[in-house]
């Protein structure tokens, strides 16, 4: 039997977060010292929320040699940050290169990534053998690093843990095991596999996964579908009891909650770092670029789920099948590289650079961009593109939920309409005020941009306020404070 509910119901104590990517990363200024910059996302800005509280630790892994450089001039691997306005204290793993690149690159982003967004190449790939068993091998040190930080920093058993997506799924039962009282969440960002693809993955590591999560107290998915496929997935694979009024797991003695936390977005923030000068100057530019036309905007990273390429193919048969629109429309496309170091996501990039240049070619004129593809990571420009935009695309093939759907609504100055795939986790919530779309049904969603584009205004701003209610629903905040509530 593994009973593990101790602690308080106070909401105090001690609060620790256990993520792959931490809230900081360091690099070389250029005379070799060590700086600093603070990331942003829902995690950073929940905490923020909880800071004042609670007592904060933040464990993640270096993931550069300037990251490793300041692990390891720092005591026991804890960054003094002060004055980088981050809103936990900080502890960063300095892991082997080699263990770190397996268990990263190799298992969570080139398999569970791939399982999880069903992105395989079937008859191809996986090809489970030898070379996996030893980045498996990886992938548990790399989860074993977390959970021994974590007890070491466990100390009182008026702690809750919040471990972060799939990089770490093994690490709940090897905390568990090592702090038996100490409250543990699992929360997973991206979508879950049904359990006919999830079989895909060797039957050992698929019932490891599994149990590795069911050792949380909780584990948090992003919608009820994504729930709903663990659910069947431990019943499934592992024979485990389930619970499905309860939304419970019941697996060797252990009972694990389920629950489900949409993230939305801070409203307010969103709309002050969208007003700041450096994003006033890109709207002037992009203004000025574009010249008065309607703009259809993608913000996106350069990953396969994301579907850059069809989506690119749709507005080309937009522009075939509407010559009117010719010189009266530009397709912003802001593709942000992204997992650069595998192949399959150079080879991404390479197709939409082609696809782009495609319909430069055939509809361009001297007059006349009809696209703007830009390959940088640069956030100002993103902000100042959804405050332009009249129609915004998100039309991924399978998302956890993608807040770029509830950012652009939020940001836009022109009211803008919503093209989005029924695949995005955001479809939950957003569907009845977006124009839905099957993400690989091209011609439906040139249809879907071609209605953004000619909506009437009393119809586009009735959408686009409840788009705004609902993306600015659920804030980090209460995203964050519903998981701690959940293992009071």
């Amino acid at each position: 039997m593994n009973e593990r509910r101790g602690g308080s119901d106070q909401e105090t104590g001690r609060v620790l977060v256990a993520s792959n990517r931490g809230p900081v990363s360091f690099r070389r200024d250029a005379g070799g010292a060590l700086a600093a910059s603070r990331g942003g996302g829902g995690l950073v800005s929940g905490l923020s929320s909880v800071a004042a509280t609670a007592d904060l630790l933040w464990i993640c892994a270096a993931l550069s040699d300037a990251d490793r450089a300041a692990a390891r001039q720092a005591p026991g691997g804890r960054l003094d940050l002060a004055g980088y306005d981050t809103p936990a204290a900080l502890q960063m793993l300095d892991i082997a290169p080699q263990t770190f690149n397996q268990a990263y690159n190799s298992v969570a982003n080139s398999t569970l990534w791939f399982v999880h967004h069903l992105l395989f190449d079937t008859p191809n790939q996986p090809r489970f053998g030898t070379a996996f068993a030893r980045e498996w091998d990886s992938y548990r040190e790399y989860n074993a690093a977390f959970a021994k930080a974590l007890a070491d920093s466990a100390d009182t058993d008026d702690v809750r843990v919040m471990v972060q997506d799939y990089h770490l799924a093994l690490a709940p039962r090897m905390l568990a095991e090592l702090r038996p009282n100490v409250r543990i969440a699992h929360f997973s960002h991206t979508p879950w596999a049904p359990p006919d693809y999830f079989r895909i993955l060797p039957d050992l590591v698929g019932r490891e996964l599994l149990e590795g999560i069911l050792g949380a107290d909780h584990a948090g998915f992003l919608i009820r579908r994504w729930a709903d496929a663990f659910i069947d997935c431990c019943e499934q694979v592992l024979g485990a009891e389930v619970d499905r009024a309860r939304s419970q797991v019941s697996y060797r003695g252990h009972v694990c909650g389920i629950g489900v936390h949409p993230l939305g977005v801070d409203a307010a923030d969103l709309r002050k770092r969208a007003g700041a000068p450096d994003v006033e100057a890109q709207v002037a530019a992009l203004t000025e670029a574009t010249r008065g036309r309607q703009l259809i905007v993608r913000i996106d990273r350069t990953e396969l789920s994301k579907n850059i390429v069809r989506g690119l193919a749709a507005y080309r048969e937009l522009l075939a099948a509407h010559p009117e629109l010719h010189g009266r429309v530009t397709h912003l496309a802001f593709a942000y590289p992204s997992r650069d170091d595998l192949p399959e996501y150079r080879a991404y990039t390479g197709s939409v650079r082609q696809m782009a240049a495609e319909i430069t070619g055939e509809f361009g004129t001297p007059s006349w961009d009809p696209l703007i593809l830009d390959l940088r990571d640069e956030y100002a420009r993103s902000l100042a593109a959804y405050r332009l935009a009249d129609v915004m695309v998100v039309n991924p093939i399978r998302d956890g939920m993608n807040l770029v759907a509830k950012e652009g609504p939020i940001v836009s100055e022109r009211g803008c309409a919503l093209v989005l795939s029924r695949e995005a986790g955001a479809c939950a919530e957003l569907g009845q005020d977006a124009l839905v779309v099957n993400p690989y049904d091209v011609t439906a969603t040139a249809r879907a941009m071609y209605e953004g584009l000619v909506m009437a205004r009393p119809e586009r701003d009735r959408r686009c306020a409840a788009l705004v209610r609902a993306g600015a629903a659920l804030p980090p905040a209460r995203w964050l404070a519903d998981q701690l509530d959940a293992l009071s």
